[in-house]
């Protein structure tokens, strides 16, 4: 099997690398299958402060493998096979959104349809200003499903409405404005910017941290599990 994710862990501090760049980084279910793996190892390890989640290439991540997904659609089994997709890519969103460390995503360039879950699963977007988020699923025919809680959960329903029905690209600044993203820098400052918030994080107890993510999750995101 393909290689599609890098890992490692350095002074508490995870990274989880998307490593698919001639593919934009699309997600088909081998590349998902192995995130959920590093996610598992990395979080198993006692050591584990931090969590961040980075690309390789130009796109953050393009979203689900549309070839793979025509595949889906001309086989004889292929609403099955969807219906596998779903749990795993699900499965994957889950682990995040509740793993017990904070998580914080660097975007250095664009995020569209069902990569925007894996981005919103985090607790901290930094995005540089070259990057955008989109939503185009409806163009293409299908939902952005299991997206839909997530962006509910961050930004509000109306907020949520216009970017999941209007189909457009939304820049950076105007995610930051939004509340969809927490900080926005210029792409030779992103690293910088990770760097800072991933300092601050530290200074917390690790145990203080893992609970204030617990109440944040009982206070707000309660539903999330059931709505994926």
């Amino acid at each position: 099997m393909e290689s599609y994710v890098k890992s490692s862990l350095e002074q508490g501090v995870g990274t989880i690398t998307l490593a698919r760049p001639d593919k934009r980084n699309a997600l088909k279910r081998d590349f998902i299958v192995q995130l959920t793996a590093a996610v598992d190892t990395l979080s198993a390890d006692s050591e584990l402060r931090l969590l961040v989640f980075r690309a390789a290439g130009s796109v953050f991540c393009a979203g689900m493998d549309l070839g793979e997904m025509q595949e889906r659609a001309t086989s004889d089994d292929g609403k099955i096979e969807w219906q596998k997709d779903s749990e795993v890519y699900a499965q994957l969103l889950k682990k995040v959104f509740e793993l017990s460390v904070p998580t914080v995503v660097a975007l250095q360039g664009p995020v569209l349809a069902g990569g925007v879950g894996l981005v919103l699963a985090c607790d901290m977007i930094i995005a540089a200003d070259n990057a955008f988020v989109m939503l185009p699923e409806p163009m293409r025919g299908i939902t952005a499903a299991m997206v839909t809680p997530f962006l509910v959960y961050r930004v509000g329903a109306g907020t949520a409405s216009e970017i999941l029905l209007s189909g457009r690209r939304y820049p950076a600044a105007r995610c930051h404005q939004l509340g969809l993203i927490h900080a926005c820098c210029s792409a030779s400052e992103l690293d910088a910017t990770v760097d800072a918030y991933t300092a601050s994080i530290l200074t917390g107890s690790q145990a203080a941290l893992a609970i204030t993510k617990q109440h944040i999750r009982h206070c707000a995101g309660s539903q999330i599990s059931e709505q994926l």
